[in-house]
């Protein structure tokens, strides 16, 4: 009896009810990410092995030039630059030979101070592939990622990430939208960082209000100790303090309390919260940053970065919430959830200050 031969995987499509010409579309779409995805190993290879920056200050250069300043293999740098010029990140000058950055990529991907920066969130992703394994474990279980469980890049590269929108945005958008608050971080008030990372936000303010005195707090004993150093080195360490205690084991009385992209990552954000609220004196208020979202999750669907805020809070805010045994609130948990939690957890007053493109900056008082 004679094989029957199956039919090939294009003759099944095109006898299927598919609609061919979205499949194609959406199969473009996933090869073009798969490309995006695969070259980002390449991009955090050039942060990290300073192949962005050498580029930057070459203006113009041939393999062998940015292989001599920035001291990787020719041969390495050679298929770096081909990979780069072919995902649109350099430009190619075949009558030379040569490779350039154009200054408006440098300010993305060689230049961490540009308010256009956006290469640390390479590092950031390098982080999250290293523990693909533990993401795998703790989807099908149900178990929980703590913070201090992930690869170490990850903490580096959210300071390094989240320090260009604090820069950017901390001390003209976020606090003004406060009112009276910039005042009385003028005038000297004592102020608490609850979740504070490697303290960038922090340190941050202590140099702009030199008056006040701050705190900073984490569980996490090595993101202490590199905050701790950091504000040695920027010279503020005579009114900055990080010490190790999580969001419900502090002490002492403050005047302001902040949360820097933390509420919605704790397993009890209401404990969290009242916890905060008890440690304010008189008159005392909680600021929260929160990455922005909507109410709704079909709202935030419409919105162009929630794609990203998704995945990150799939991959981290999620898991670590649920280390806690907790709410998972999410990073897209939206500004009815996030007052409600205030609300729950006592606050006479809570409401959003303000609404930019990436965050809400969420007010409350005792």
């Amino acid at each position: 009896m004679p094989h029957r031969k199956e039919p090939t995987m294009t003759a099944q499509l095109e006898t299927s009810d598919l609609d061919l010409a979205r499949l194609e579309e959406f199969a473009g779409k996933v090869a073009t990410d798969q490309a995006a995805a695969y070259n980002a190993i390449l991009v955090h290879l050039g942060d990290r092995l300073g192949l962005w920056r050498a580029l930057a200050s070459l203006g113009t250069a041939t393999v062998a030039e940015l292989s001599e300043r920035s001291g990787i293999a020719p041969r390495y740098v050679q298929e770096w630059l081909a990979a780069q010029a072919a995902n649109g990140y350099v430009a190619y000058h075949v009558s030379a030979d040569s490779f350039s950055l154009p200054v408006e990529h440098a300010s993305v991907l060689a230049d961490e101070e540009s308010p256009a920066s956006l290469i640390p969130g390479f590092e950031l992703i390098a982080a999250v592939w290293a523990g693909v394994d533990k993401l795998a474990h703790a989807y099908t279980t149900g178990a929980g990622i703590a913070w201090h469980e992930h690869d170490a890049r990850l903490f580096s590269g959210v300071a390094r990430f989240y320090a260009t929108s604090y820069r950017a945005s901390l001390l003209t958008e976020w606090l003004p939208a406060v009112d009276g608050l910039i005042e009385r971080l003028e005038s000297g008030i004592r102020v608490l960082d609850v979740g504070c990372g490697l303290g960038v936000p922090t340190i941050l303010l202590a140099e702009a209000f030199p008056r006040s005195t701050f705190v900073g707090v984490d569980y996490h004993d090595e993101s202490i100790r590199q905050a701790t150093a950091a504000a040695a080195e920027a010279g503020v360490a005579d009114r900055v303090h990080f010490e190790a205690a999580d969001a419900t084991s502090y002490t002492g009385e403050h005047d302001l309390v902040l949360f820097f992209d933390a509420v919605h990552d704790f397993g009890d954000p209401v404990g969290a919260l009242a916890h905060a609220r008890n440690a304010l004196a008189p008159r005392g208020r909680v600021v929260a940053i929160e990455p922005f979202a909507e109410s709704t999750f079909e709202a935030n669907l419409a919105n162009p970065i929630a794609a990203v805020f998704y995945v990150g809070s799939s991959c981290l805010c999620v898991p670590h919430s649920i280390s806690e045994g907790g709410a998972a609130l999410g990073a897209q948990a939206g500004p009815e959830k996030l007052v409600g939690a205030f609300h729950d957890a006592g606050f006479a007053t809570a409401h959003v200050a303000t609404a930019t493109a990436y965050n809400l900056v969420i007010e409350a008082r005792a």
